[in-house]
């Protein structure tokens, strides 16, 4: 099915790019009564890498003719990009020696930012050299434009990377890290409880981190930190030991002196509703 998407001359680039992109693995658990990140994670990575494998001639194809040579707006154009993404995905998960190589070359020469972004993510996700040479050349790139460094924290908080939850922690204590800039907040720590593998790491430091967090930010922005508590208040949604670690969080956070009125009412309703 997906090679006949991806070489049907009569679909457009944009809707095959979607027609052949695999299920998050948040819509995957939304699905399922008590949900499993490491089972969901693992699985995931699993079909990526088959099919990765299994058609990375496709791939290879796919993410050479979508190349275009000069920025446009045109929706053939903005479909082209989407799709190079999505082949450099599963490029990047097959494995293949040079899988790096090709997403760092399309990070350095992209000539827009949904490609340069597009690459960076796919190398966010793993260790490697090429990760690192990436990362620090959006920082120096962007540094000075707010909005688009919110990505270079958001790309990190959401990367399926073994070290995120440590990643996070340490974004959190960048000097271009504040607590008192609402966006800079929700990219880095929103982002992070929307990462359902890395959130929902076994032992729970996920859940402390986010809950430090909230305790942190809670007399600074007491509407913002409110805003970070609904990953904890999914507890139910989860078997133990996760649920428990989960639930003490919560009340770690409800048994703050001095918590305001925000947090305390969507904290409270978190453990009672």
């Amino acid at each position: 099915a997906i090679v006949l998407a991806a070489t049907n001359p009569a679909l457009d680039d944009a809707f095959i790019a979607e027609a052949i992109r695999l299920p998050s693995e948040a819509y995957i658990g939304d699905q399922m009564a008590l949900v499993d990140p490491d089972a969901i994670h693992a699985a995931r990575e699993k079909l990526m890498g088959a099919i990765g494998k299994a058609l990375e001639p496709l791939w290879r194809d796919l993410h050479a003719r979508s190349e275009r040579a000069h920025f446009s707006l045109k929706p053939e154009d903005k479909g082209a990009r989407k799709l190079r993404n999505v082949a450099l995905s599963y490029l990047f998960a097959s494995g293949a020696q040079d899988a790096a190589g090709i997403a760092l070359t399309q990070y350095e020469t992209a000539h827009n930012m949904t490609e340069r972004q597009g690459a960076l993510i796919t190398l966010a996700n793993r260790h490697g050299a090429e990760r690192t040479r990436a990362l620090d050349d959006f920082y120096a790139r962007y540094s000075s434009d707010a909005l688009v460094l919110d990505k270079w924290f958001q790309t990190q908080a959401l990367a399926f990377h073994p070290d995120t939850v440590e990643i996070v922690k340490a974004l959190g204590k960048h000097p271009d890290f504040t607590l008192s800039n609402p966006n800079r907040v929700r990219s880095l720590y929103g982002a992070f409880g929307a990462n359902q593998w890395a959130f929902h790491k076994e032992g729970g430091a996920g859940y402390a981190l986010l809950a430090d967090l909230i305790l942190a930010l809670d007399p600074v922005n007491p509407q913002t930190a409110a805003r970070m508590v609904p990953p904890l208040g999914r507890w139910r949604r989860f078997a133990e030991p996760r649920a428990a670690l989960m639930r003490a969080a919560l009340e770690r956070i409800l048994a703050q002196p001095g918590l305001s009125k925000d947090v305390t009412e969507q904290v409270s309703k978190s453990l009672a509703g």
